[in-house]
């Protein structure tokens, strides 16, 4: 599997939009009608490799289109499944009761769930044969001469489990072992042809807060979903790891999610799976912040992470200097060549449920290559590339610097704001900067408030003779060095408390 070795490379987690008219055929299937021509689904998949290169996405898939929805579409590969799944409850919305009527009657309107009535088994490959050669014709010569790697998604036991619900096994266990040894044909299938298998797993994260009412404990819910890892290891046991890949979310719904388990909590029993890259959300607002979880749950050395820097659920479209700085901050974490940039979840998980229009789909993905060409910039500089024009990196940004003012005066001197507070230089990537050389900025800085005067009035406060710090040039390479040390060069510095002012008598 492709790492970042020469630049951050970019993907996503696998739906895209789909055309109108096979959106609409998919649905039409749902409620009863034909499955789509097959000439249909073949070129539509070509037209969104197409579309997903024009993009500058590196590791592209078939978006998905030729299935109803990432997880259910198996009801029509596997047998044992008749009847309707009972809702499913998802508890984050039990204090938003309008909220949940208009984004999950929806969402749920088309959408067809059985349940598990009889033995389940995987008694035809037509299927995912069809699949298979649909994205091998699309990206095969000058078409798809741009695409770095290819995968296909597949459901993971845990997911259909939590879809299709069980109504023949005595267990749990049992419908799991039932549904990994089945989905084990067409996990090889896609590893057969030499493509990279992306497993979706939800149920990792998702799953939490829908078991909130029944089994609230954070322990049984982690033995729940080590269970789910366990059948899907046995279900991959015969594909390498380094051609595995795994998603897990917590629900892609603009919901409240503030039931939703944090990463912390589950990542030990993620990182047991038998897949070489993990996929999560790291873009939204619940769970952009959890990226200092790598700080203190370190990432084995054989594995690599794809974390969302675009939203899934919203229409705005990230700018690219917020995509690198997301990049960045998992980069200075775990490694620059061990983060491919994604986005949180698909866009189009559902045929029959699409909450992003397609235009603002693409739009995201451009501005996640810009940003990723941004960060690209900062985590491989050398003095030699210190002076070459990155116009190309920030079209649509706000000029062509290698990086924002944020990141560049990450160490600006300020005055504290009372008698003898202290003040922590931080960088804005993480309780400290962490170079070749380990974290070095972790300096302390006083100055008592002075008194007012005509011309500074007392709200601004001002270093004394005794409380100043000096400043020497960062050595982290991405930073660099400039021609002189002003506050209007935008150095990158590091921070040492002195006894005695800097030659000038004037704060940085």
């Amino acid at each position: 599997m492709l790492r970042s070795d020469e630049r951050i490379l970019t993907t996503h987690t696998g739906s895209l939009p789909r055309p109108e008219p096979l959106r609409q055929a998919l649905a039409d299937h749902e409620r009863g009608g034909p499955v789509p021509e097959p000439e249909q689904v073949r070129d539509a998949v070509a037209g969104v490799i197409g579309d997903q290169l024009a993009a500058r996405v590196d590791v592209i898939n078939d978006g998905e289109l030729g299935k109803i929805g990432y997880s259910t579409y198996v009801k029509e590969r596997l047998t044992g499944f008749d009847g309707q799944t009972e809702a499913i409850p998802i508890h984050d919305f039990d204090e938003f009761p309008e909220l949940a009527g208009r984004i999950l009657g929806e969402a749920m309107a088309d959408m067809t769930m059985p349940s598990c009535t009889g033995d389940v088994t995987y008694p035809s490959t037509v299927a995912v044969e069809q699949d298979i050669a649909n994205i091998t014709a699309a990206t095969a010569g000058a078409a798809g001469a741009g695409a770095q790697e290819v995968f296909l998604t597949a459901a993971s036991p845990g997911v259909i489990a939590v879809f299709l619900a069980n109504r023949h096994y005595p267990t749990h266990e049992a419908y799991l072992a039932a549904l990994a040894e089945a989905m084990k044909t067409e996990y090889d299938a896609i590893h057969a042809a030499g493509l990279v298998l992306q497993v979706d797993c939800p149920d990792l994260g998702m799953s939490r807060q829908m078991y909130e009412g029944e089994d609230p404990g954070l322990d049984a819910f982690r033995r729940r979903i080590a269970q789910n890892i366990e059948a899907l290891n046995h279900a991959l046991r015969d594909i390498p790891p380094d051609r595995v890949r795994l998603h897990l979310c917590w629900g892609n719904y603009e919901g409240p999610h503030h039931l939703d388990v944090p990463l912390r909590d589950i990542l030990d029993i993620v990182l047991t799976a038998r897949a070489s890259a993990i996929s999560f959300e790291g873009a939204n607002p619940r769970h952009e912040h959890e990226w200092r979880v790598f700080e203190d749950i370190p990432l084995p050395d054989d594995k690599i992470i794809l974390p969302g820097v675009i939203d899934s659920t919203t229409n705005y479209i990230e700018h690219p200097e917020l995509v690198a700085e997301r990049i960045i901050r998992y980069a200075t974490v775990v490694g620059r060549e061990r983060v491919l940039a994604s986005s949180d979840c698909g866009f189009a998980t559902f045929a029959t449920y699409l909450k992003i229009d397609p235009k603002v789909t693409w739009a995201k993905l451009a501005s996640m290559a810009q940003g990723a060409e941004l960060a690209s910039r900062q985590l491989w500089w050398t003095p030699d590339s210190a002076n070459e024009p990155v116009a190309a990196a920030v079209s649509s940004a706000r000029g062509a610097r290698r990086c924002t003012d944020r990141q560049r005066e990450h160490t600006t001197l300020r005055p504290s704001p009372g008698p003898t507070t202290s003040q922590r230089g931080r960088h804005p990537r993480g309780a400290g900067h962490r170079g070749p050389s380990g974290v070095h900025l972790n300096a302390t800085m006083t100055g008592p408030r002075s008194a007012p005067s005509p011309s500074r009035p007392a709200s601004t406060p001002r270093w004394s003779t005794t409380g100043w710090a000096a400043k020497t040039r960062c050595s982290w390479p991405p930073c660099g060095s400039r021609s002189t040390p002003t506050r209007s060069s935008r150095g990158c510095w590091t921070v040492t408390p002195t006894s005695s002012p800097p030659a000038s008598s004037t704060p940085s």
